[in-house]
């Protein structure tokens, strides 16, 4: 096996990530988001409302730009953001299902592509600072998105569903169309930063995040490329990935240091993922 870095000095780095926005233009901070956590047939489906999750990239606008989940900015066009309002909203930049890739190319450049821009969505979610639960919230937030006169803007849809076969139905609908998975949100809870109940995801599949140690060598079809990255999660557990990768990311991988999502399915005794494969980068850093 060989790395193309030294060991020693992977250790020092592996703590760092590496910035969408290549100025590191920076706000005064990251953003409180909520994060979701995982699903559970335990969950009373009463209390929650339902929208499709976005293989997006996380955008929090503060009234002025759109900032990252790490607290760097997108550099969006102008005409882009001059409708929005001057309150907090949560969403996610979004071109379509299964466009992960082109959209990062858009919104890392630091001098917006005008064109590339144009196929862009903001994917309104939340208003995190509008008074009540998420289902009062969704009601500000209409009132305040109607006044937004942007084809650019777009609330995202929330449905209720009450039985969990019906649930795995609507999640099953949405995969063979592309999609990535659903996101729950208790209908009576303020916001809160973090990972918690209030918000919750589902998927066909685990994921997980993991920091990049190394790169690996390729063989036979991949020599001279990237074969593998070497990970290490948030429990300290290191293995490769490589299944997932595609040439773009094999000629260009991910930085040593930058965070990375995976897919898995179970784990093995001793912790491992089983069946990890690379999914993406993570875009907000």
């Amino acid at each position: 096996m060989k790395y193309s870095q030294s060991f020693a000095w992977l250790v020092c780095v592996c703590s760092l990530s590496s910035p969408v926005v290549v100025d590191n233009a920076l706000a005064d901070s990251a953003p409180p988001l909520a994060l979701a956590g995982s699903y559970a047939e335990t969950v009373n489906l009463s209390h929650y409302l339902i929208s499709e999750k976005y293989d997006g990239a996380r955008a929090w606008w503060d009234g002025r730009r759109f900032v990252t989940r790490g607290g760097n900015v997108y550099q969006a066009p102008a005409w882009f953001t001059q409708h929005l309002p001057d309150q907090t909203l949560d969403g996610e930049l979004w071109i379509g299902r299964g466009q992960f890739q082109p959209l990062m190319q858009t919104i890392r450049d630091t001098v917006p592509d005008d064109d590339a821009w144009r196929a862009v969505r903001f994917m309104v979610f939340d208003a995190p600072d509008a008074a009540g639960g998420f289902r009062e919230r969704q009601r500000q937030l209409r009132r305040v998105l109607s006044n937004v006169k942007s084809g650019w803007v777009q609330q995202v849809e929330q449905v209720q569903i009450t039985g969990h076969r019906q649930l795995q139905q609507r999640l099953a609908d949405i995969v063979a169309e592309g999609g990535e998975g659903l996101i729950l949100q208790h209908a009576d809870l303020p916001y809160r930063a973090g990972r918690h109940a209030g918000m919750l995801k589902m998927t066909p599949y685990q994921d997980a995040e993991a920091t990049v140690t190394a790169h690996i060598d390729g063989n036979g079809k991949y020599q001279g490329l990237t074969g593998s990255l070497l990970v290490i999660d948030s429990d300290g557990q290191r293995f490769k990935l490589g299944s997932g990768l595609s040439d773009s990311d094999r000629h260009s991988p991910p930085p040593i240091g930058s965070v990375v999502t995976y897919r898995y399915r179970g784990r093995t005794r001793s912790g491992k993922p089983r069946f990890a494969r690379f999914l993406r980068r993570r875009p907000a850093e």
